[in-house]
């Protein structure tokens, strides 16, 4: 597929210059609107690998006009950490980091949101089940010991599966462990937990290896997709650098179509080469991941956000708190614009 860039970039220019005039759902005591130009000199340090090495596959990086440094930081606790050190200005994350970022005095906010075109037949996670342990549906949760991280996407996951079962946190153990690297798949092959969401490339291999032991997963049939880009608000309240955000928002979405249209050189050039995965763990992962799409309004996506606030809020002991607090609406209609004219 050959994207017209300038076709492009002009449509999101006037999308910025349009931004900068209203957006809907803008509140007085927002930021100040966005700098039509980006200030000679601006640096941003960015924490999204993913995006990178899509900008650099598709060559979209060579759009960038200003100056970029690049840091292999993912996930909301290492994210979160180089945020209150001041050595990040932007990462990339699922749903839950900025709502505890927000809990836990890091004042957050959301600046591009995308998800999958049908998240329930293409979730991010399953449960894995312990070898020996008979689990066929999430009312079987009762009673059992799940392996639990509060402040990461998994750790909703299983508050939403318990409360989509007509059950609490009182109704099972929550076991806390982090959700890095393979410790679930580890924690469940040794039975320090029943049950663990695992996702990626940890599915397939948990049930390749574990599976003749007795190993399952289960589907939850529940959203499990958000994906975000957050700042701290002392980087959004920077003219400079809010303005180089919404050009990075904009080439985030155009990557993000880019790797839709193009898998079989995504699978090539990023999952075999950049991230050592063979070539069907690669065409899995596509497969998994289905289309990913960037909706042109977040009014459902902050509705669902409430949702989730509420809940974590009700089950952990926080005060709930207004989901429109954590998105800054001057980037609302950035990314959608940039993603439909990828067309």
């Amino acid at each position: 597929m050959v994207l017209n860039f300038k076709r492009i970039g002009a449509v999101v220019g006037l999308v910025v210059a349009a931004a900068s005039v209203l957006v809907p759902g803008v509140h007085a005591d927002d930021p100040a609107p966005l700098l039509a130009e980006i200030p000679p000199g601006t640096k941003l340090v960015v924490g999204d690998p993913t995006t990178q090495k899509a900008l650099e596959i598709s060559g979209l990086i060579d759009e960038l006009t200003f100056e970029v440094e690049w840091v292999n930081i993912s996930g909301g606790p290492q994210t979160s950490e180089a945020f209150r050190a001041r050595a990040l200005d932007v990462g990339a994350v699922a749903e839950i980091p900025s709502i505890f970022a927000n809990w836990n005095n890091l004042p957050v906010r959301n600046i591009a949101y995308r998800e999958r075109r049908d998240p329930i037949a293409h979730p991010i996670y399953q449960f894995g089940i312990a070898p020996g342990v008979e689990v066929r549906s999430l009312e079987d949760f009762r009673g059992k010991r799940i392996a639990f991280s509060p402040g990461q996407a998994q750790g909703a996951l299983v508050l939403r599966a318990l409360q989509a079962a007509g059950l609490t946190r009182n109704d099972v153990t929550l076991v806390e462990l982090p959700s890095t690297g393979d410790v679930y798949p580890v924690a469940l092959a040794s039975k320090q937990v029943d049950i663990a969401p695992i996702g990626g490339v940890n599915i397939r291999r948990y049930l390749a290896q574990y599976g003749p032991d007795g190993a399952t997963t289960v589907a939850h049939g529940l959203r499990d997709d958000p994906s975000h880009l957050y700042s701290p608000q002392w980087v959004l309240d920077d003219p400079a650098k809010a303005a180089a955000l919404a050009q990075y928002v904009s080439l985030w979405a155009r990557a993000t179509r880019w790797v839709n249209e193009n898998p079989q050189v995504w699978i090539d050039e990023y999952y075999v080469k950049d991230q050592g995965l063979t070539r069907e763990d690669g065409e899995y992962l596509v497969e998994q991941t289905g289309e990913q799409v960037v909706p042109a309004t977040w009014d459902e996506v902050i509705a669902r956000h409430q949702q989730t606030i509420n809940l974590l809020a009700a089950e952990l002991g926080y005060e709930p708190y207004g989901a429109e607090r954590i998105f800054d609406r001057r980037f609302e209609p950035i990314a959608g614009a940039a993603f439909a004219a990828a067309e």
